[in-house]
């Protein structure tokens, strides 16, 4: 990672943007994977009772997102990241977060 002279403008805040997507998706998965096999967790995520666990759930998922981003985007604005490894990584939190709501995966995962 490297600074970038004032007024020249780098890839960071778009490798920030980017990486926090792929965060925010397997994070979804994470969370909906939890809610799943701990009931105690998916009472908890009950924040809109019409549609369940889901509610709260997405939306924990939504702060977390946006939280991450926020932190990538203020640490690497105006800098110049490696974006194969970003795109990189962020693929691969994408795949894994898809699997994880994916619930023939996921019931292998927690026993079900």
């Amino acid at each position: 990672m490297t600074e970038r002279a004032r007024g020249e403008r780098g890839n960071g805040a778009a490798g920030a943007a980017l990486l926090a997507c792929g965060l925010g998706c397997f994070v979804l998965g994470v969370i909906a994977l939890a809610a799943d096999g701990w009931k105690a967790l998916a009472g908890w995520m009950i924040w809109y009772r019409p549609t369940g666990p889901l509610s709260g759930v997405s939306t924990l998922a939504l702060v977390i997102w946006l939280g991450c981003w926020w932190v990538l985007d203020r640490r690497w604005r105006g800098r110049d990241v490696a974006m194969g490894k970003v795109g990189g990584v962020a693929v691969v939190l994408l795949v894994l977060g898809v699997l994880l709501t994916f619930p023939p995966f996921g019931d292998v995962l927690i026993g079900k």
